[in-house]
């Protein structure tokens, strides 16, 4: 199944991002930057209205546990956060915190609008919206929000899909490469999850992503 054709103003903006991230020296070089420190996190890009705490983003601005994220009307924002990284879309709230030390989980809340995000393997994150609890241990995964309901594309990698209307209907998602979206439903739905196409998300974003924090999709070959 095909996704929605991608606005041409953000299509030519992600070829330029990407462009950008391997101008500056190649992928090779790109990475050995990042694992020696040179390439920092940060603000990567942004156009439109975007603030971060109510104050207008600047390039290469840090973004830190309990930061808030809007972004207005045909705004975008490429942020890398330590090894993960991610794009948020066009009119989202996204708030960046952290659990209990001790759990050792991130939380990402998406309180309205949509984010692609590419984590680090091997490290504890939760993506939480008003109808999904979404656990996941290094994935690349697409959550874009409605009001009563929340769809997930665990792109690759491993999610846990968790209703917060019905916990006891959670499911275990593993996939290669776009291979089980999901609708996660409020209550009051018959079924609260539900197989879903791939919209509104494409390989190239994934790369573009993954190559920030000197990484590359698991995928050979791109399909969308």
């Amino acid at each position: 199944m095909k996704p929605r054709e991608l606005k041409t103003g953000r299509r030519a903006w992600l070829r330029s991002a990407a462009a950008a991230a391997i101008a500056a020296a190649g992928m090779a070089n790109l990475r050995t930057a990042l694992a020696a420190g040179a390439v920092p996190p940060g603000v990567a890009r942004f156009r439109g209205d975007v603030r971060i705490n109510g104050k207008p983003a600047e390039r290469g601005q840090r973004v830190a546990p309990g930061d808030l994220i809007v972004t207005g009307k045909d705004a975008e924002m490429v942020v890398v956060v330590e090894r993960d990284a991610f794009l948020v879309r066009a009119n989202s709230r996204i708030e960046f915190g952290s659990a209990a030390a001790k759990s050792a989980v991130t939380l990402l809340r998406i309180l309205t609008g949509a984010m692609l995000s590419v984590f680090e393997s091997g490290q504890r994150r939760e993506i939480r919206t008003a109808t999904a609890t979404i656990g996941i241990r290094g994935t690349g995964i697409y959550v874009e929000t409605e009001a009563q309901r929340t769809y997930a594309c665990t792109c690759y990698g491993e999610a846990v899909l968790t209703p917060v209307d019905d916990p006891g209907s959670a499911e275990t998602v593993r996939t290669r490469h776009h291979d089980e979206p999901r609708y996660i439903y409020g209550k009051g739905m018959p079924n609260m999850m539900e197989a879903a196409p791939v919209i509104n998300h494409v390989d190239a974003e994934l790369y573009m992503l993954e190559g920030l924090v000197g990484r590359s999709p698991p995928f050979e070959k791109a399909r969308y």
